[in-house]
């Protein structure tokens, strides 16, 4: 039988890669900036969910989502934005990766909205600062920051949530359906030892009062 691996036709090349997918067009290409508009600063003044992508000195990668009321993407200056954190589940996945290599990507959503906007730079783990104290929500002031110093910024097209219809309530009970609820996983992968009532109990109200605890 023949594996995976056997069965694919791998591009190995650029070349490769630009006779399936030509070059950009010139507007494409070239909207890349180096520092933040007024535009820039009023998306992320709506955004309430960001996307950060971080990779470690040997390339290994994570994806952390972040999310709090619009704007907790602080811009400090035009080239310069910081990122709060509250209370998780203390993997610091992304923030390791970070004390090894600097290169983060950040793509910011507004609810509703297909068009995306990315910012690409090099981060800093920051354990305090005076604007520490505008990141304030329902008491919780964080305990560091990841200060983002601006490469490239860019707004992306809708194509992909257009495609995937993810603004598109009539379609989240459908492709939903087959998943089993987080207490659910929780119980099947996570925690197999706790009770499904308890896992319930823990995901429920309780879960959501503990945002900032």
């Amino acid at each position: 039988m023949s594996t995976p691996e056997q069965r694919f036709t791998e591009i190995t090349s650029l070349e490769e890669l630009r006779e399936l997918v030509p070059d950009p067009l010139p507007v494409a290409r070239d909207k890349e900036r180096s520092a933040l508009v007024e535009v820039d600063r009023a998306w992320l003044e709506a955004s309430p969910f960001c996307l950060v992508a971080t990779s470690d000195a040997e390339g290994n990668c994570d994806v952390s989502p972040k999310g709090d009321p619009p704007g907790f993407v602080k811009v400090l200056d035009e080239h310069t934005v910081a990122v709060p954190e509250r209370p998780g589940n203390r993997r610091v996945d992304g923030f390791r990766n970070v004390l090894s290599n600097p290169h983060v990507g950040l793509l910011s959503i507004i609810p509703g909205r297909g068009d995306t906007l990315r910012i690409n730079g090099r981060a800093r783990l920051v354990r305090d600062a005076p604007f520490f104290d505008d990141m304030v929500v329902k008491g919780h002031r964080p305990v560091l920051a990841l200060v983002v110093e601006i490469d490239t910024v860019f707004h992306h097209c809708a194509k992909a949530f257009l495609r995937s219809h993810l603004w598109s309530p009539q379609t989240w009970d459908e492709v939903g359906a087959g998943v089993p609820s987080r207490p659910r996983i929780a119980k099947m992968v996570d925690r197999p030892e706790e009770s499904l009532e308890e896992l319930e109990r823990y995901y429920g109200r309780e879960y959501s009062e503990r945002l900032y605890g």
